[in-house]
């Protein structure tokens, strides 16, 4: 054979055994793409793993008496591993199936025991890895008591259970305060109450999962629910609200607005020395006529304050004195038309002279607007300077979002108007206030002219250790001299005194300040129009007036039934409040004085419970007795009573004649008996004689007469 040919035979033979391997791998690839494909892809999807996030628990928003107003309770989804060995064995699927079943019927009470079986056998038989066991989540009660059902209880890998946690933000005293307290929303950009505004601490840190996907496109926890990487929980807020005040506040807001009809309001209670609210209400009329928290009105809603700005306005006349409290003004009969302005209209024809103080205490518009006009019409700038040396044109710069920038017009605004801007501003229109921020101002009064920055959060914590603390900013150390600052105290008192609300105030326990505002809303379509629908009334002030603790503004938008006016409709509110708060803080009460007529012994005191006795006797101011420091170890008795502490001899029967049911259901319960009452008032007899030895749980019966 020639050399050429044999070259060629083994050039062919190559090429042929190259030919062969391309068509085996065109082969095999058509069978692994297409006949074998399902599985290799189910095979892959099996295989794929990723890091799931994990939430931390959130942080706890507490009331200032550290009652718990948010929290996280954990919930738990449940899945089956239905390739588990207590599933895949059929001697103990079997032999635990059907009590199983029943089981979870009684757990979760959506099924008969006979559809949980079938539904258990059919899982089963589909081989699913994370078989989703009901859509309602459990609490961590039910979850333990699921981990004891049969087949579950093999353990946490022979069990089958794959538990997730889940966290659920629940408000205890559900919607009290709700809109303050806010939530966590993730579609909305901007913080949304403290759940919003402390988010970055109250979110914690998240933690991490290995998870696998599965047939299905489910994601299927690798450690059996366990986390890689444990997400570490958010810090506690403290907040200034006051649980009891909030509910009144909340309470006697509700049935006005539902009362008058109105469209919404809003109530802040506010501590003055120390800028901290212990209640903010904001209620809005649905659709069906229902009263719900949706919008913070007392933050965010700016609008023409109306005569409560009166108090910006005299207090600028009077510290620059154009005016003062006795100086006269002529009334017009409630009606003056401003030189080339507006006609400004009172609610009452006044027609006569009065003092700058009666037409505060009034609420004259027609008083107000000529103080104004006449006393800033050449110097304007005079006016709105003072005014925004009162802090009126800036945010108070809160610890929530929402607040607007407050805008109080000067000479330079686009649409100033000396001949109707000036005089319609000295009565508070023209203007974009909030109710806060017009709080603020009367809070600054009422703390001897010390404005400061109202705040809702007092403490950040983690793990019981402070992290942050809050105090009110100073905004303005003193807005205004001692002289004028007394003469608005007398002023703000004299409303309350002799103004429009005296009838309300006039049997009150204790003394208030404060000032009407009776505004007209301007209607889109109409401007403003003389329907009381349009109208928004509110009242600010503070009490108790001579030493005051607390300030408060209300406002009641768009009375539709009754009274507009603010005497009617938001000063009620605020006195019914008052009332309630006044009454629950015994710091306001002062210690009553002890006098003793004819008999001038100390009661007797009967071996009841010493606590309250103790309680009782504190507030009364009655001093309990210490040993003095003589040789005989005696009781100093010349200052008070002796307190002695009530010991009982199980099986003894106790003195209770006398006593006072409390007491003698305290002494006989703590020697071991139990107690059949009857009648009313003090024990007169009692079946069993003091001394009595008798067995314990032996029932005494007392009469009370």
């Amino acid at each position: 054979m020639s050399i050429r040919k044999n070259i060629l035979i083994r050039v062919y033979l190559a090429f042929g055994l190259i030919l062969l391997f391309a068509a085996a791998v065109v082969i095999q690839l058509c069978r692994v793409q297409f006949v074998q494909g399902a599985k290799w892809k189910a095979m892959a999807t099996t295989l794929s793993t990723k890091y799931q996030t994990v939430e931390a628990a959130r942080g706890n928003i507490f009331a200032v008496d550290m009652s718990l107003l948010a929290t996280s309770v954990p919930e738990y989804d449940v899945h089956l591993d239905m390739g588990a060995p207590g599933f895949d064995d059929d001697d103990t699927f079997n032999a635990s199936v059907d009590s199983l079943a029943i089981k979870l019927s009684e757990l979760y009470e959506d099924k008969t025991p006979k559809e949980y079986n079938r539904w258990l056998r059919d899982a089963r038989k589909e081989g699913s890895r994370y078989e989703l066991l009901n859509r309602r989540r459990l609490t961590h009660h039910e979850l333990l008591a699921l981990r004891k059902f049969p087949i579950f209880r093999l353990g946490k890998y022979k069990g089958g259970l794959i538990v997730v946690e889940q966290n659920r933000r629940v408000l205890p005293f559900k919607s009290l305060a709700s809109r303050t307290i806010g939530y966590k929303n993730d579609n909305v950009k901007n913080a949304v109450g403290l759940e919003g505004a402390y988010a970055n601490y109250i979110n914690g840190e998240s933690g991490k999962r290995l998870v696998q996907r599965v047939a299905g496109g489910l994601w299927m926890p690798v450690n059996n629910g366990e986390d890689e990487v444990e997400p570490k929980d958010g810090a506690d807020i403290i907040s200034t609200i006051d649980v009891n005040f909030q509910d009144i506040a909340q309470e006697v807001l509700k049935a006005q607005l539902d009362s008058t009809g109105a469209d919404h309001g809003c109530v802040v209670l506010m501590e003055v020395a120390t800028g901290e609210i212990r209640a903010i209400a904001n209620f809005t009329r649905n659709k069906e006529g229902k009263y719900e928290e949706k919008l913070n009105y007392a933050i965010s809603d700016a609008g023409d304050p109306g005569s409560t700005f009166k108090l910006a306005t005299y207090m600028a006349l009077f510290d620059q004195h154009k005016i003062d409290t006795n100086t006269m003004i002529n009334g017009d009969g409630g009606k003056y038309k401003i030189p080339k302005g507006p006609m400004i209209s009172d609610v009452e024809d006044y027609n006569f002279m009065m003092t700058a103080k009666k037409a505060f205490e009034e609420s004259s518009n027609v008083a107000a607007a000529k103080f104004v006009y006449n006393a800033y019409y050449n110097n304007p700038w005079q006016y709105t300077d003072k005014l925004y040396s009162f802090h009126l044109n800036e945010r108070l710069g809160l610890q929530i979002s929402g607040e607007p920038t407050p805008v109080v017009k000067n000479p330079k605004s686009r649409s100033w108007n000396i001949n109707y801007t000036l005089p319609e501003m000295a009565y508070g229109y023209e203007m974009k206030i909030t109710p806060l921020q017009m709080l603020a101002l009367y809070n600054a009064v009422a703390n001897n002219g010390k404005m400061i920055a109202p705040i809702l959060v007092k403490e950040i914590r983690r793990l019981g250790n402070t992290v942050e603390q809050f105090q009110a900013r100073v905004i303005n150390p003193k807005v205004c001299s001692d002289a004028t600052l007394g003469k608005m105290k007398n002023l703000l008192e004299g409303v309350v005194k002799e103004g429009n609300v005296k009838s309300l105030f006039k049997n009150a326990e204790y003394t208030a300040a404060g000032k009407t505002g009776t505004a007209q809303i301007a209607n889109t379509s109409k401007g403003y129009g003389g329907d009381k629908k349009n109208y928004q009334t509110s009242f600010a002030g503070y009490f108790p007036a001579q030493n005051p603790k607390y300030s408060m503004i209300v406002v009641v938008n768009r009375p539709s039934k009754g009274s507009y006016l603010a005497a009617k409709v938001a000063a009620p509110v605020f006195k019914k409040i008052a009332d309630r708060v006044y009454a629950a803080d015994h710091g306001l009460h002062p210690a009553p004085v002890v006098h003793y007529v004819g008999n001038t012994n100390l009661p007797q005191i009967k071996k009841g419970n010493v606590k309250a006795l103790k309680q009782v006797y504190t507030r009364l101011n009655v001093k309990p007795l210490y040993a003095n420091n003589t040789a005989t170890n005696s009781v100093d008795t010349s200052n008070g009573i002796a307190f002695e502490e009530a010991t009982y001899k199980s099986g003894v029967v106790p003195q209770v004649k006398g006593m006072g049911l409390s007491d003698a259901l305290y002494a006989l319960g703590n020697a071991g008996y139990k107690v059949v009452a009857r009648g009313s008032g003090m024990v007169a007899n009692q079946s069993e004689a003091a001394g009595s030895i008798i067995p314990k749980g032996s029932k005494i019966i007392i009469q009370l007469q």
